[in-house]
């Protein structure tokens, strides 16, 4: 089973990383990681690369699809080379699957329509314009198409796919082979749990990083 992580400039590490740990682990699976062009991949904040080993156009039927999120996702959105790729394995895959706002490729590529979908909490609307139907839920499963909400959750998203693919025991057997037990510290990972403050700050982060000139 061919597993394909696209990667991109502005990636978030844990949107690929926490999936690639859950995935990878499935009896048979072959993991590639790929962009438009080999190489590393800087990260949203730049210190930190990931590399893919291979190009899109070598990677053209993998069974399972995983588009991560991270600020360079506003760029993929209008990138018809990585929007037909995109398109074009679907077609064939048996899972395509995003984190993070890696649904919002999905969805420039017009496979959300008319879907429930999630990601980000702060970019919901941003599906909405491309005809999906967000969702605050952590992960939401349309057939065979899977969204997960923000980065950490491709974690849950990893671990149900496995459920799908290899029954529940192999999901329950790798959450404990990565310990994946959470006890935050702090009871404010959703916008409804966090405070006012923590909102705005974050919110703010955000939306100065999407209005940044484009690389």
């Amino acid at each position: 089973m061919q597993i394909a992580f696209f990667l991109f400039p502005g990636i978030t590490a844990l949107d690929a990383v926490g999936p690639y740990e859950v995935l990878q682990r499935l009896p048979g699976a072959e993991v590639v990681f790929c962009a438009t062009e080999p190489g590393p991949q800087r990260t949203d904040n730049g210190a930190l690369a990931l590399t893919a080993d291979a190009s899109i156009d070598d990677v053209t039927s993998p069974d399972v699809l995983l588009v991560p999120g991270g600020f360079g996702t506003r760029d993929l959105m209008h990138d018809e080379k990585v929007l037909s790729w995109v398109r074009s394995v679907h077609e064939t895959t048996t899972w395509t699957t995003s984190v993070c706002t890696g649904s919002l490729v999905l969805a420039a590529a017009g496979l959300l329509e008319g879907l429930e979908a999630t990601t980000y909490w702060s970019q919901l609307p941003t599906l909405e314009k491309y005809g999906a139907k967000p969702t605050g839920r952590r992960v939401v499963e349309q057939g065979k198409i899977v969204t997960a909400a923000g980065v950490s959750s491709g974690i849950d998203m990893a671990l149900t796919l496995v459920a799908r693919i290899a029954g529940d025991l192999a999901a329950q057997a790798i959450q404990l082979g990565i310990e994946y037990d959470p006890q935050p510290p702090f009871d404010a990972g959703s916008p409804e749990k966090a405070p006012p403050e923590a909102i705005e700050l974050i919110r703010a982060m955000v939306n100065s990083k999407m209005e940044a000139p484009a690389s």
